[in-house]
């Protein structure tokens, strides 16, 4: 590939026909990174050549959220407990309010348009990455709250420093409920005094968010955290979170479903983690975030796994120094730490195997498909081929929403490099060929790239454009081996 297209690939999403190709890719890297983030994509696969922004009303507000899985909930208990419904009338009126409240299928086909689309696609590589680093899966009502966390903890928070998006994620509904902190209560707590009193209600700490907080967001176990360190941390985060879709915020003197700290399940006194002192109060989980980000450990475990996902897949250690430095010596300021991540990527001429969806995005720009559908397309009866965001996730092998391990999904290349997702990218070449129409020929899109002669070989050694088309997308090349 062209030296553009060689970083473009590392650390974004490669360009689209209309891009134009930047002389100087490190200023044209660092340059994305300050680019206008905007939900833009089609309304229409009937006219895919209009790309255009995201109608206000499918950009729900967390309170607008909330109110939507209320409904959905409350739906969906009034429909399956009417025993008058057939099957049949049962799962049409629930589809109904599917279609309705579930903003899930939305979120997910925003996310695939504003990364096949996006005039911002460095910012977009950076936020999946931290989407992934900090894992939110489908539990209950997170499955209205992952497209909100995206976009308004992760994304809104690219520029700022580490221990504001570490403290916005922590708090934020979409983790404190993935990981079951909305049902933890500190044990000397008001709330737990008063139902041992009364015995009338079970209430105990969940140190699920406090372990993951230690062990993958920040120090890793590198840092030699002991089970006391776990439990003040969940202790600290007794307290944090109500259950969204019901009505609980004024029930407890709250005031959005993003600040929600519940003072009467807090753990009273002082709590001791990594040798930090924090004390009782809201303010405290603050003083936890903000300790865990300028910990040593937590530069050089978070060094380690950018330097993974966009520089090698063999991490050299001058790369990881490099950016501890400047992690150090701007106070974890994420600009200039995803800067420095630039600069290595574009320093390092090794290879980067690329995600399923990385890959799949990447495919669908340099050859202008359209493959996800419109907006205005998605509950309609198209008698089309192309699957829903959903199900194009599923068959990658890496849903975003959806059940899955706290670790997130694996930046190595070992993990993905096996026959069975080599298959799947096969079959997704053939049906994005089949059914995206692709407006470019394989040669037009080698000239464009600039592939070496092994990958130009492999494709003019085949015969017909959609045996050449395959070969292209699924070559090493092309997927960053």
């Amino acid at each position: 590939m062209t030296e553009s297209f060689r970083v473009a690939q590392k650390i974004g999403l490669l360009f689209r026909p209309e891009d134009d190709i930047p002389r100087d890719i490190k200023d044209w890297a660092i340059g994305q990174l300050n680019t206008e983030s905007k939900s833009i994509g089609i309304r229409s696969i009937s006219n895919s050549q209009k790309i255009e922004p995201w109608p206000e009303e499918y950009l729900p507000n967390l309170s607008e959220r909330a109110e939507m899985l209320r409904q959905l909930r409350l739906d969906e208990d009034l429909i399956q407990k009417d025993k008058t419904l057939s099957k049949i009338e049962m799962d049409r009126l629930l589809w109904i309010s599917e279609k309705k409240n579930n903003i899930r299928f939305l979120d997910e086909l925003r996310f695939s348009h504003r990364n096949v689309y996006a005039e911002d696609q460095v910012k977009q590589r950076f936020s999946l990455f931290w989407s992934n680093h900090f894992t939110v899966g489908i539990s209950g009502t997170t499955r209205g709250l992952i497209g909100h966390f995206m976009d308004a903890a992760i994304l809104a928070n690219l520029n700022g420093s580490f221990a504001n998006m570490l403290y916005k994620v922590t708090t934020h509904p979409a983790m404190l409920t993935y990981l079951d902190n909305i049902y933890s209560v500190g044990e000397n707590s008001e709330r737990a005094v008063q139902c041992r009193k009364n015995n009338k209600c079970k209430v105990g700490l969940n140190d699920n968010l406090g372990r993951e907080l230690l062990e993958l967001h920040t120090v890793s176990p590198a840092a030699d955290y002991t089970e006391s360190d776990i439990r003040a941390a969940a202790q600290v985060l007794a307290g944090w979170g109500t259950i969204v879709d019901k009505p609980q915020l004024e029930k407890f003197g709250l005031f959005n479903h993003w600040d929600a700290f519940v003072v009467n399940r807090a753990e009273p006194g002082t709590k001791v983690i990594l040798g930090k002192v924090i004390y009782a109060g809201k303010d405290g989980l603050k003083n936890l975030t903000d300790h865990l980000a300028s910990h040593e450990n937590t530069k050089l475990y978070l060094a380690r796994k950018l330097c993974q996902h966009f520089v090698s897949d063999d991490v050299q250690n001058a790369d990881v120094e490099y950016i501890v430095k400047v992690w150090g010596q701007s106070n974890g300021d994420l600009h200039k730490i995803h800067q420095a991540v630039i600069e290595r990527a574009i320093a390092s001429k090794a290879p980067k195997f690329q995600w399923p969806a990385t890959w799949l995005f990447q495919v669908l720009r340099i050859s202008d498909s359209t493959y996800f559908l419109g907006w205005d397309d998605m509950h309609k009866d198209l008698n089309d081929k192309r699957m829903s965001a959903k199900k194009v996730f599923q068959e990658l092998g890496q849903p975003f929403w959806a059940k899955r391990q706290p670790n997130g999904y694996s930046s190595s290349k070992s993990y993905w490099i096996s026959g069975e997702f080599l298959e799947r990218r096969l079959r997704f070449s053939e049906a994005i060929y089949n059914t995206a129409h692709p407006q470019f020929t394989p040669k037009e899109m080698m000239d464009r790239i600039g592939v070496n002669s092994t990958t130009r070989n492999l494709v003019e050694g085949l015969t017909g454009r959609k045996r050449k088309f395959i070969a292209l997308m699924c070559s090493p090349e092309l997927m960053g081996v």
